[in-house]
């Protein structure tokens, strides 16, 4: 990571647990200025308060994914307090644990609306700045569970996939104006998620996964991201064999990996 992120600004959405506060405190003495966003304004000025962060070098603006439409201002809030945004991490998000037949078309509609719309709602609302300055980095948290279907997230997969289609467009498009474009495909990362995930039916599903428990520790998947921002790669994986090997077998062996799937543990 070296020096790459001194004097940036850098906005991190989820900012308030998870991945997100992991990165903002892996930023805390790299000279890096911060825009921390998530739903909750308290636990983002926790987090700003927990990093020692003063209103000169941390900006906390929060906003709801799901709520979408007024996304669009929020850049001018940024870039009237800094002047400009360097690294955009669009990070904030929802998983999911239930089984299709048992979601309702609300439930789907929510997951998209935060994992997907608010996404890339937000790159939209800042892309003319970037493009602007010919300059920018947008990261995109994915998952491997974007890579393909996995049991009890249909809904999740779905979303995370879509972004996978949306930022290689916006990469290709905006290869001119150096515009660059990271997807981050985490596996199993010891994180609060699946305790945030909802059910079938919209309520919280409130319990920890054995397999997020087991998982990476959330402090080394955020160095592994931003060591990535810093070397410019276009897609990292961070997962454990188990999910790799998904990987190999979804793209080389899909019938064999079908039967994989069925039988594999994703909780």
């Amino acid at each position: 990571m070296n020096s790459f992120f001194k004097d940036k600004v850098v906005w991190i959405t989820g900012a308030s647990s998870g991945i997100g506060e992991a990165l903002a405190s892996e930023l805390k003495d790299s000279g890096a200025k911060l825009i921390l966003s998530a739903r909750r304004k308290e636990e983002l000025i926790r987090v700003k308060d927990q990093l020692g962060k003063t209103d000169e070098d941390c900006l906390v603006l929060p906003f709801d994914l799901e709520n979408y439409s007024f996304i669009e201002s929020l850049p001018d809030q940024a870039i009237l307090k800094f002047g400009k945004v360097d690294v955009l991490v669009n990070n904030g998000g929802i998983s999911q644990r239930s089984l299709a037949h048992e979601t309702t078309i609300r439930t789907y509609e929510s997951i998209l609306k935060v994992n997907f719309l608010g996404n890339i709602a937000l790159t939209l609302a800042l892309l003319p700045h970037f493009r602007k300055r010919r300059e920018g980095y947008v990261i995109s948290i994915s998952s491997v569970a974007g890579k393909f279907g996995v049991p009890l997230r249909s809904g999740y997969s779905a979303s995370k996939s879509a972004l996978t289609g949306f930022y290689e467009s916006i990469r290709a498009e905006n290869k001119n104006v150096n515009l660059k474009v990271l997807l981050v495909y985490p596996g199993f990362i010891k994180t609060k998620i699946s305790e945030n995930a909802i059910s079938g039916n919209g309520t919280k599903h409130g319990k920890m996964d054995q397999a997020i428990a087991n998982g990476i520790e959330v402090e080394e998947c955020a160095r592994e991201i931003l060591n990535a921002i810093a070397s410019e790669k276009n897609e990292i994986v961070i997962a454990g064999l188990k999910e790799r090997f998904g990987i190999f077998l979804h793209k080389y062996f899909p019938k064999l990996f079908a039967k994989f799937l069925t039988k594999a543990s994703v909780t």
